[in-house]
């Protein structure tokens, strides 16, 4: 199986990815194909695909924020069961982002990553594959060591339409020795940062913000 980095929306395995998004994910967590062209040119955002004999049968991206220290997996995509695409994708960009780190003088320090809550998300089928079942994923998840940071999350629409989405839970994998709470301004920081690129923020994601604002550290609850 290849490893292979996406940096140009006109990449014919940058197609395949963004239909196995479609299949997989609901419609409201999919970026339009046409919006991809910065994201993929951005030397910031990693966009890697699971190549099987010259299919697609996985991707994942992510980032590392070298002034915060932290990474975010935006998204993982199990496209076919039975090849081990989960772990090769997890420990392919596992070394990429400590090597990443490295390069800033520092160890990773922690990992975000948006969680579907199986319990409120029952209606998506997320393309039949179960490695993809919120259950399984949020089950794989916890044995990786990410937590739940304790608070009512939603997000901004990734259509741009000013609309909240909900049944996510924003989680947090600490690699340093505090795994029990993490500082509220850091999510803050994080969060401001990471939907920059949406400016139809929901009155529901910005009072949520102010909320956070008035705390000073957050629980990190197991999920």
């Amino acid at each position: 199986m290849e490893y292979n980095r996406i940096t140009n929306s006109k990449d014919p395995l940058f197609a395949q990815m963004h239909q196995l998004m479609q299949e997989i994910f609901p419609p409201e967590e999919v970026l339009e194909f046409n919006l991809w062209k910065e994201p993929l040119e951005d030397p910031g955002i990693r966009v890697f695909v699971a190549v099987h004999e010259g299919k697609v049968v996985g991707a994942t991206e992510y980032r590392y924020y070298e002034d915060f220290n932290v990474a975010m997996t935006d998204f993982t995509i199990i496209g076919q069961a039975g090849l081990g695409v989960g772990p090769f994708l997890a420990n392919k960009r596992s070394h990429d982002l400590q090597q990443l780190a490295n390069e800033n003088g520092q160890k990773l320090s922690g990992m975000f990553a948006e969680i579907y809550d199986p319990y409120r998300v029952e209606d998506f089928e997320f393309g039949g594959v179960k490695p993809m079942d919120p259950y399984v994923r949020r089950e794989v998840l916890a044995h990786l060591g990410y937590k739940r940071i304790d608070f009512p999350y939603v997000h901004p629409s990734w259509n741009n339409d000013g609309e909240a989405v909900t049944g996510l839970d924003l989680c947090f994998l600490p690699m340093g020795e505090n795994n029990t709470t993490i500082q509220s301004d850091l999510v803050v920081a994080f969060l401001k940062r990471y939907y920059t690129v949406l400016p139809n923020k929901p009155e529901a994601w910005l009072k949520m913000i102010e909320e956070l604002e008035s705390k000073e550290q957050l629980a990190l609850k197991n999920i």
